[in-house]
């Protein structure tokens, strides 16, 4: 634990949000591999950009390029993983960005964790299931990784020999075996729209 530091107070949250003119949110999008998450992502950081709606797209993969690098995907890494982006996340939603986040995030807990992050800074947290059969993932296996987790060349590998937790009440389920990703991309601008996140 860090000690001697001292947060330091400068503008408010209600203040940036009324200089920008919107506030700030996180999506949090969750789901297993290639359920449609990142794709999903992509196209509605696009429509709110060109919205000129300020947005930022975090992504499982890309930040395990830098930030978490040093992390795995053994069940402790995975909770640091989701930890540290939990905080980052909640710092653009703090800045009145809109902060999309695109990580299987697994386990319940650390998802609900995430949230109380956010409730307790009075910020936005909107849980988004990207819900497809396992079997339909599997079909779609873009990075070739359920064929390799089944021939037992990954380990930890989620829905396979690694559980996925379901959310029991997320704000939005996007179905994508049944919806394209221009029908989810704009269910999700209508519950901002209905919420009062975006005009």
């Amino acid at each position: 634990m860090a000690t001697n530091i001292t947060w330091h107070h400068n503008l408010t949250h209600e203040e940036r949000s009324k200089i920008i003119g919107q506030p700030g949110a996180t999506l949090w999008f969750t789901g297993l591999s290639a359920s449609g998450k990142s794709t999903i992502a992509c196209a509605l950081e696009r429509k709110l950009l060109e919205q000129k709606i300020q947005t930022y797209r975090l992504d499982g993969d890309n930040v395990r390029f830098g930030l978490n690098k040093d992390l795995g995907f053994s069940e402790a890494d995975r909770n640091e993983n989701i930890r540290r982006i939990s905080e980052v996340a909640k710092l653009f939603a703090d800045s009145c960005t809109i902060a999309l986040t695109s990580f299987i995030s697994p386990y319940k807990k650390d998802r609900d964790s995430a949230r109380k992050l956010h409730e307790d800074a009075n910020l936005p947290f909107i849980e988004v299931y990207v819900n497809v059969p396992l079997e339909v993932a599997e079909q779609r296996d873009p990075k070739g990784l359920y064929k390799k987790a089944r021939e037992g060349l990954i380990k930890n590998f989620t829905g396979i020999d690694d559980p996925y937790e379901a959310p029991e009440t997320p704000e939005i389920v996007l179905n994508t075996h049944e919806k394209s990703v221009e029908e989810c991309a704009d269910a999700i601008i209508s519950y901002l729209k209905e919420k009062k996140i975006i005009a």
